[in-house]
């Protein structure tokens, strides 16, 4: 009598149980081959495991050892398995992971059937980082002479010894012309982001412009708050601002013009000056992303937008990339007329943010702490990207890093027609990426121009690995690079 299952007698291990579902239409090696090529497919047989002999195999199915025979014959001709003399049948090191179709905004990459040891997915920087023992002390200086007050409910607006802090801190480092009562301190970027858009929404403006690549949290955001997001098309100079000027309807803009993500250009100098002389001539505003900005390495960074038209340009800062996201803190530089609005809805409750958290960056910040950090990790993410172009120089000298020296990411153009089969064989490497369609607007039009020569990308997020862990990602990256043509 045939089973549905079979003992797998793995090298090195004792031996586990694997349910194959032989039941549907066929005969019985079609079955057998279907049961053996799902179980790949889906991950529950991951590459480089031993199967059993076809003998040890079929007498656990109770079927004929020839059939077993075939059926792991048609899968190593279809490329699921391997098979040579000595090391018995193998799951194959990289077999193709099925395409996905049809969906209205990219979606998240499917689970690897590969558990994931590598991660260069762009999102956080690296955590290892972290200066804990001067987190530690920070937070023991500002908790000593912290007031009774500090331990209420708070100011709305943000602890007032933090954004002190931050306007000093921005004015230079970022050029940010602000005094401590145009910033409101929020949780995250993404939060700051929603109380803005909420207060536009309230202003009656409908339509945000977003740059035609961009984070899609980011624009589910602004279609939340009710806003109609139209998209700028992006180049090797970053956001085509004069396509605002087309826009009727058109008061509000949101760009990131130190380090444009994802695809890692700068704006151009004139269309720095074009896009604040719009936002000045229509009465908008722009909204500055500058998630980055401190991390530069070819030269000094480009002073923030917000310098240009204070009035004109919402500045948003966060400590995500420069210390870690756990810490939940962003900050909003304002114009003087939305101070008021947005503190008001900040004060509702629901835009809470930690102050003791608050009171310890106050204190990292002027204690000269925080520039000694950035100064360590600037070294150590140069590093990486050096390591990074030299890796590609070496073994696939046909792929370029596009973009400016900056950041905690670099964009690799790749071969037209490789994006995705790259995404999906790094998924079977073990290693997390990110291609660079995954964060095109889906309202962008079909004939918008990529900024890539061919229009593949992959994003490499150098920052993201502990620093034991990036050599080993890279090697990674390296094996499943698509060849030259």
């Amino acid at each position: 009598m045939e089973k549905t299952w079979a003992t797998l007698r793995q090298v090195g291990a004792g031996g586990a149980d694997l349910h194959l579902d032989l039941t549907g239409p066929g005969g019985v090696r079609d079955t057998l081959t279907r049961a053996l090529r799902d179980a790949v497919r889906s991950g529950r047989l991951a590459p480089g495991t031993r199967l059993p002999s076809s003998r040890s195999l079929a007498a656990d199915l109770g079927m004929a050892r020839n059939t077993v025979a075939d059926a792991y014959g048609d899968l190593v001709a279809e490329g699921w398995l391997t098979a040579r003399q000595g090391s018995g049948t193998r799951v194959a090191q990289r077999a193709a992971a099925p395409r996905r179709t049809g969906a209205r905004r990219p979606a998240p990459p499917p689970r690897p059937p590969v558990r994931a040891v590598h991660n260069l997915r762009c999102g956080t920087a690296d955590v290892s980082g972290f200066p804990r023992s001067a987190w530690l002390s920070a937070a023991r200086r500002a908790l000593a002479v912290a007031p009774h007050e500090a331990f209420g409910y708070g100011d709305g607006q943000g602890a007032p010894e933090l954004r002190a802090a931050l306007a000093d801190y921005l004015a230079r480092a970022r050029g940010v012309r602000a005094t401590p009562d145009r910033i409101v301190v929020c949780a995250g970027f993404t939060q700051g982001l929603a109380l803005l858009s909420r207060v536009l929404r309230g202003h009656g403006v409908r339509e945000m412009g977003v740059e035609s690549y961009g984070l899609w949290v980011h624009q589910e955001v602004v279609e939340r708050a009710g806003f109609r997001p139209y998209t700028m098309t992006v180049d090797d100079k970053g956001a085509v601002v004069d396509e605002l000027a087309g826009r009727k309807d058109a008061r509000v803009a949101l760009v990131t013009p130190a380090h444009q993500f994802p695809t890692g250009g700068v704006l151009h100098p004139d269309r720095r000056a074009a896009v604040v002389d719009w936002a000045t001539r229509v009465g908008g505003l722009v909204v500055e992303d500058d998630y980055d900005g401190e991390f530069r390495y070819d030269r000094q960074p480009v002073g923030a937008l917000q310098g240009l038209a204070p009035e004109h340009v919402v500045y948003c800062g966060t400590s995500s990339k420069s210390l870690a996201p756990a810490l939940r803190l962003a900050w909003l530089v304002l114009p003087e007329h939305l101070v008021g609005e947005v503190v008001a809805l900040r004060r509702t409750g629901e835009w809470s943010v930690g102050l003791l958290e608050q009171l310890t960056l106050a204190e990292f910040i002027t204690s000269g702490a925080y520039d000694r950090h950035l100064r360590a990790m600037r070294l150590r993410y140069r590093r990486r990207r050096d390591q990074l172009v030299s890796a590609l120089a070496e073994h696939a000298p046909h792929i370029h890093v596009t973009g400016i020296a900056a950041g905690l990411h670099a964009v690799l153009a790749l071969p037209p027609g490789t994006e995705r089969p790259t995404v999906q064989a790094a998924a079977w490497r073990g290693l997390t990426i990110d291609g660079l369609t995954r964060f095109r607007h889906p309202a962008a039009p079909p004939s918008l121009p990529t900024p890539l020569p061919g229009g593949d990308g992959l994003l490499v997020a150098y920052g993201t690995p502990p620093e034991h862990g990036f050599a080993g990602a890279l090697e990674a990256l390296m094996d499943v690079l698509p060849p030259a043509e």
